[in-house]
């Protein structure tokens, strides 16, 4: 199923896996501008590097641009500040996040703990942020989004 940015679904699909890859969204300099509503942070508070997603991600280390094997590369946060780089630049987001920001005003954005968008999850409501994932942190896998 096709997601479009301004209504996230539950599904996996090849063109979000692309957008969540190579959009200029994902990177945007200052995450709220973004039209990627979802924000995963390397540090606790919302600090650190960041990635702006904007579709549900499967697998953060196997995002299948074209959908197709083999071809999976790791989700990455963004590289940011060249001269001082910010915590957290370039490493994967698997199992390397701490907090995260919802800034959609309709889907829930859910982080979860193993891929397949399995095991616990944290749980962010439409507009909400968690400054400490409780049930991920540092050990999430999947994202995606869900009815409120």
């Amino acid at each position: 199923m096709a997601l479009a940015m301004s209504t996230p679904g539950a599904g996996h699909a090849a063109s979000g896996d692309d957008a969540n890859l190579h959009s200029m969204e994902a990177c945007q300099e200052w995450p709220s501008s973004s039209a990627f509503k979802f924000h995963i942070y390397y540090n606790s508070g919302m600090n650190g590097a960041w990635r702006n997603i904007g579709y549900s991600v499967y697998d953060f280390n196997a995002v299948k641009p074209g959908g197709s094997d083999p071809g999976s590369y790791p989700l990455r946060f963004c590289s940011i500040g060249a001269s001082s780089p910010w915590p957290g630049s370039g490493q994967r987001i698997k199992n390397n996040a701490a907090s995260a920001e919802n800034d959609h005003y309709k889907y829930r954005a859910n982080v979860h703990y193993n891929s397949g968008y399995k095991g616990p999850a944290d749980v962010m409501g439409p507009g909400q942020s968690i400054a400490r994932f409780r049930n991920v942190y540092n050990e999430n896998a999947s994202f995606r989004w869900t009815s409120s």
